[in-house]
Protein backbone atom coordinates (compact mmCIF):
# COMPACT_ATOMS: atom_id res chain seq x y z
CA UNK A 1 0.00 0.00 0.00
CA UNK A 2 1.33 3.29 -0.89
CA UNK A 3 2.27 6.10 1.49
CA UNK A 4 -0.90 8.00 2.67
CA UNK A 5 0.79 10.71 4.68
CA UNK A 6 4.45 12.78 5.70
CA UNK A 7 5.62 14.47 8.13
CA UNK A 8 7.15 18.16 6.89
CA UNK A 9 7.46 22.06 8.22
CA UNK A 10 3.58 23.09 9.04
CA UNK A 11 2.35 26.25 8.94
CA UNK A 12 0.32 26.19 12.09
CA UNK A 13 3.67 24.98 13.91
CA UNK A 14 6.94 23.15 13.69
CA UNK A 15 6.56 19.65 11.86
CA UNK A 16 3.45 19.01 11.06
CA UNK A 17 1.62 15.63 9.03
CA UNK A 18 0.00 15.60 5.49
CA UNK A 19 -1.93 13.78 2.87
CA UNK A 20 0.09 12.31 0.29
CA UNK A 21 -3.12 11.56 -1.40
CA UNK A 22 -6.87 12.49 -0.62
CA UNK A 23 -8.32 10.20 1.77
CA UNK A 24 -11.89 9.90 2.88
CA UNK A 25 -13.27 10.28 6.16
CA UNK A 26 -13.26 7.42 9.02
CA UNK A 27 -10.08 5.56 8.32
CA UNK A 28 -7.81 4.83 10.56
CA UNK A 29 -4.43 6.42 9.45
CA UNK A 30 -1.81 5.81 12.12
CA UNK A 31 -1.38 4.77 15.61
CA UNK A 32 -0.09 7.14 18.03
CA UNK A 33 3.24 5.44 19.26
CA UNK A 34 5.55 5.99 21.95
CA UNK A 35 6.94 3.96 24.96
CA UNK A 36 4.82 3.27 27.94
CA UNK A 37 4.76 5.31 31.47
CA UNK A 38 2.72 5.11 33.83
CA UNK A 39 1.29 8.57 35.05
CA UNK A 40 3.86 8.43 38.20
CA UNK A 41 6.74 7.70 35.77
CA UNK A 42 5.56 10.73 33.05
CA UNK A 43 5.36 12.81 36.37
CA UNK A 44 8.67 12.44 37.38
CA UNK A 45 10.30 12.70 33.94
CA UNK A 46 8.25 15.45 32.91
CA UNK A 47 7.61 17.96 36.17
CA UNK A 48 7.24 21.37 36.01
CA UNK A 49 7.44 21.31 32.07
CA UNK A 50 3.63 22.99 31.19
CA UNK A 51 6.13 25.71 30.68
CA UNK A 52 7.22 24.72 28.20
CA UNK A 53 4.28 24.36 25.52
CA UNK A 54 5.15 21.42 24.16
CA UNK A 55 4.54 17.74 24.65
CA UNK A 56 4.66 14.39 23.27
CA UNK A 57 2.81 12.59 26.02
CA UNK A 58 -0.89 10.93 25.20
CA UNK A 59 -2.72 9.75 28.07
CA UNK A 60 -3.70 6.24 27.27
CA UNK A 61 -5.53 5.32 30.37
CA UNK A 62 -5.72 5.58 33.92
CA UNK A 63 -2.60 3.76 34.37
CA UNK A 64 -0.81 4.42 31.33
CA UNK A 65 0.42 7.50 29.53
CA UNK A 66 2.41 7.35 25.99
CA UNK A 67 5.56 9.34 25.73
CA UNK A 68 6.51 9.74 22.24
CA UNK A 69 9.44 11.14 22.70
CA UNK A 70 10.92 7.59 22.68
CA UNK A 71 9.91 5.04 20.42
CA UNK A 72 7.35 7.44 18.48
CA UNK A 73 6.35 7.85 15.14
CA UNK A 74 5.03 10.35 13.10
CA UNK A 75 2.22 11.15 14.71
CA UNK A 76 4.00 12.77 17.21
CA UNK A 77 3.86 15.25 14.49
CA UNK A 78 0.14 15.78 14.60
CA UNK A 79 -0.75 19.31 14.88
CA UNK A 80 -3.49 20.60 17.36
CA UNK A 81 -6.70 22.48 15.48
CA UNK A 82 -9.96 24.03 17.18
CA UNK A 83 -11.59 22.51 13.87
CA UNK A 84 -9.90 19.17 13.50
CA UNK A 85 -9.95 16.80 10.36
CA UNK A 86 -9.06 13.69 12.41
CA UNK A 87 -9.59 12.50 15.70
CA UNK A 88 -7.96 10.07 18.35
CA UNK A 89 -9.74 7.16 19.30
CA UNK A 90 -8.92 4.92 22.44
CA UNK A 91 -8.29 0.69 21.55
CA UNK A 92 -8.78 -1.16 24.79
CA UNK A 93 -6.60 -4.40 24.56
CA UNK A 94 -9.34 -7.30 24.45
CA UNK A 95 -7.77 -9.33 26.96
CA UNK A 96 -7.78 -6.31 29.41
CA UNK A 97 -4.05 -5.31 29.60
CA UNK A 98 -3.92 -1.42 29.90
CA UNK A 99 -0.52 -1.77 28.83
CA UNK A 100 -1.63 -2.85 25.46
CA UNK A 101 -4.39 -0.34 25.03
CA UNK A 102 -3.53 1.69 21.55
CA UNK A 103 -4.47 5.36 20.58
CA UNK A 104 -5.70 5.58 16.91
CA UNK A 105 -5.86 8.46 14.54
CA UNK A 106 -8.50 8.66 12.31
CA UNK A 107 -10.16 11.07 9.43
CA UNK A 108 -13.40 12.87 10.45
CA UNK A 109 -14.38 14.28 7.03
CA UNK A 110 -12.06 13.57 3.99
CA UNK A 111 -8.74 15.24 3.71
CA UNK A 112 -7.55 16.61 0.26
CA UNK A 113 -4.12 15.50 -0.97
CA UNK A 114 -1.39 18.06 0.72
CA UNK A 115 -3.78 19.04 3.85
CA UNK A 116 -2.49 19.08 7.37
CA UNK A 117 -3.62 16.73 9.27
CA UNK A 118 -5.30 17.67 12.71
CA UNK A 119 -7.12 16.31 15.92
CA UNK A 120 -8.11 18.42 19.07
CA UNK A 121 -5.54 17.53 21.63
CA UNK A 122 -7.42 18.65 24.88
CA UNK A 123 -5.16 19.14 27.12
CA UNK A 124 -6.31 19.67 30.87
CA UNK A 125 -3.21 21.04 33.26
CA UNK A 126 -3.50 20.45 36.98
CA UNK A 127 -2.35 24.15 37.84
CA UNK A 128 -4.60 27.02 37.46
CA UNK A 129 -4.66 28.65 34.02
CA UNK A 130 -3.39 32.09 34.01
CA UNK A 131 -2.78 34.48 31.38
CA UNK A 132 0.54 33.16 31.45
CA UNK A 133 0.14 29.67 30.58
CA UNK A 134 -2.43 30.27 27.97
CA UNK A 135 -0.27 31.82 26.37
CA UNK A 136 2.89 29.68 26.20
CA UNK A 137 0.05 27.05 25.18
CA UNK A 138 -1.66 29.30 22.82
CA UNK A 139 -2.90 27.67 19.60
CA UNK A 140 -1.95 28.69 15.83
CA UNK A 141 -4.70 26.48 13.99
CA UNK A 142 -6.22 29.74 12.30
CA UNK A 143 -9.86 28.34 12.55
CA UNK A 144 -12.72 31.05 12.13
CA UNK A 145 -13.69 29.01 16.39
CA UNK A 146 -10.39 29.15 17.53
CA UNK A 147 -10.55 29.30 21.30
CA UNK A 148 -6.90 30.89 21.12
CA UNK A 149 -5.20 28.11 23.33
CA UNK A 150 -4.52 24.32 23.62
CA UNK A 151 -6.08 24.19 26.63
CA UNK A 152 -9.68 23.33 27.85
CA UNK A 153 -11.06 24.43 31.14
CA UNK A 154 -10.98 21.88 33.93
CA UNK A 155 -13.69 19.60 34.62
CA UNK A 156 -15.61 21.09 37.49
CA UNK A 157 -16.53 18.18 40.50
CA UNK A 158 -20.12 17.52 39.81
CA UNK A 159 -23.01 17.51 42.53
CA UNK A 160 -23.11 14.52 44.43
CA UNK A 161 -26.14 12.42 43.02
CA UNK A 162 -28.02 9.43 44.16
CA UNK A 163 -25.71 5.92 43.06
CA UNK A 164 -25.84 5.11 39.63
CA UNK A 165 -23.72 1.70 38.04
CA UNK A 166 -20.27 2.68 37.50
CA UNK A 167 -19.79 3.87 33.59
CA UNK A 168 -17.30 2.64 31.27
CA UNK A 169 -14.13 4.84 30.21
CA UNK A 170 -14.44 7.60 28.12
CA UNK A 171 -13.18 6.69 24.66
CA UNK A 172 -9.98 9.24 23.67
Amino acid sequence: MPKRIAARRSPIHGNGVFALTDIPAGIELIEYRGKRLTHAQADRLYANTSDSGHTFLFTLNDKYVIDATSEGNIARWINHSCTPNCRALLEENEGGNSRKDRVLIETLRPLREGEELTYDYGIVLEERLTPRLKAIWACRCGAKNCTGTLLKPKRKPKAATAPTARRGKKKA
